[in-house]
């Protein structure tokens, strides 16, 4: 018995179970190569996030530096959280990737 992921809703659940408990949708149709392909849109998800994470990371080195000097005011701080939650996202989404990548299908 292992734990899969459901179709419908994304959330785990028994290998073994006719139907998931969360959203009711039935186990009974999924065979390996639909667990094939959840687990390629996951990762596509996932990729996806960690794309839009580093754009904004770059977006906010841009605003920092954009004209040739430091930015100040308003500009720094909108180049600073850019900066801020594009690097804290893109780690959040590498982990979430590597961690992906360990469940085999």
């Amino acid at each position: 018995m292992a734990l899969v992921e459901c179709q419908q809703c994304n959330k785990r659940i028994s290998s073994k179970a006719k139907s998931c408990s969360h959203c009711g949708f039935s186990m009974g149709e999924v065979n390996e190569s639909q667990l094939r392909i959840s687990h390629i849109r996951r990762s596509n998800q996932l990729m996806n996030q960690s794309f839009l994470a580093m754009t904004l990371f770059i977006a906010g080195v841009v605003i920092w530096f954009w004209g040739g000097e430091s930015a100040t005011g308003m500009r720094a701080y909108v180049a600073g959280s850019c900066f801020v939650f594009g690097f804290v996202g893109y780690l959040i989404a590498r982990v979430r990737i590597v961690l992906h990548k360990r469940k085999s299908v």
